[in-house]
C-alpha cells in the first residue's frame, strides 16, 4: 500500500505504513444505560484503554431508552466521528447500531456484545427501528477489518440462538460463556484483552 517517505539523519530514506495511524475506540451501550459512564462495563473500559494509550470515546447518547437507529447512527457519525480507524465495541442495542453503520462504513473493526438480530417480538425493541429490513451481512464484513462477538449462553433477554444468527451470517466464531448477566458486570478484562490485542 502507500507509504510516508521520511528522510533520515544519514540520508536514507525509511518507510512507515500509512496504516499506522492510531486506533480510537468508541462505545456503542445498550439502551437504558444513562448515564453512560455509570452503566456496566463502560468507564472502566475506558479508563482502561486511556491508561494504555489508546483513545476511547464514551459519550452519552441522544435517545437513550429507544436507542433509535435514525438518531443513533447520525450521532456516531456527526459526533463521535466515526472513521476507518474506529473500533466499534457494541454492547446489545449498541452491537445492532455497530452493525447497521457497517452496511455502509469502514471501520478498522468491531467487538459485537450480546448481539441479535430481530426484534424478539418486543415492540419497544421494534420501536429503535434495526430490524424492519434484512441484515446486509456481506457489506459488514467487508467494511469490518476484523470482527469479534461475545455471546452469553445463558443471556437472561436474548436467547443464544440470536447470536448463533449473527456469528453465522457474518462467519464469526462466537466467544461464548454461561454467564446469566447479559454482560452486565462493573468490568471487563477479556474485553480489554482482545482490543489490545488488535491494536498492538
Amino acid at each position: 500500500g502507500d507509504s510516508w517517505i521520511w528522510p533520515t539523519g544519514n540520508g536514507l530514506l525509511r518507510m512507515l505504513p500509512v496504516t499506522m495511524a492510531a486506533a480510537r475506540v468508541l462505545i456503542l451501550p445498550g439502551n437504558g444505560c444513562t448515564p453512560i459512564k455509570s452503566a456496566n462495563w463502560y468507564a472502566w473500559l475506558q479508563k482502561s484503554l486511556q491508561e494504555k494509550g489508546v483513545e476511547c470515546v464514551c459519550e452519552d447518547m441522544p435517545d437513550p431508552y429507544e436507542a433509535k437507529e435514525s438518531i443513533w447512527l447520525p450521532f456516531i457519525r456527526d459526533k463521535m466521528k466515526v472513521c476507518k480507524n474506529s473500533i466499534l465495541v457494541g454492547h446489545s442495542s449498541g452491537a445492532e447500531a455497530a452493525m447497521r453503520l457497517m452496511e455502509n462504513t469502514q471501520v478498522k473493526g468491531a467487538v459485537l456484545v450480546a448481539a441479535c438480530h430481530t426484534d424478539l417480538g418486543i415492540e419497544s425493541e421494534a420501536i429503535a427501528g434495526y430490524y424492519n429490513r434484512p441484515w446486509e451481512w456481506a457489506k459488514i464484513k467487508d467494511n469490518a477489518g476484523f470482527l469479534v462477538q461475545y455471546a452469553d449462553r445463558e443471556d437472561p433477554f436474548i436467547p443464544f440462538e440470536e447470536a448463533a444468527h449473527v456469528a453465522k451470517c457474518l462467519d464469526i466464531e462466537p466467544i461464548t460463556a454461561s454467564r446469566n448477566d447479559h454482560f452486565m458486570t462493573s468490568d471487563f478484562p477479556e474485553l480489554l484483552e482482545t482490543i489490545m490485542g488488535r491494536i498492538e
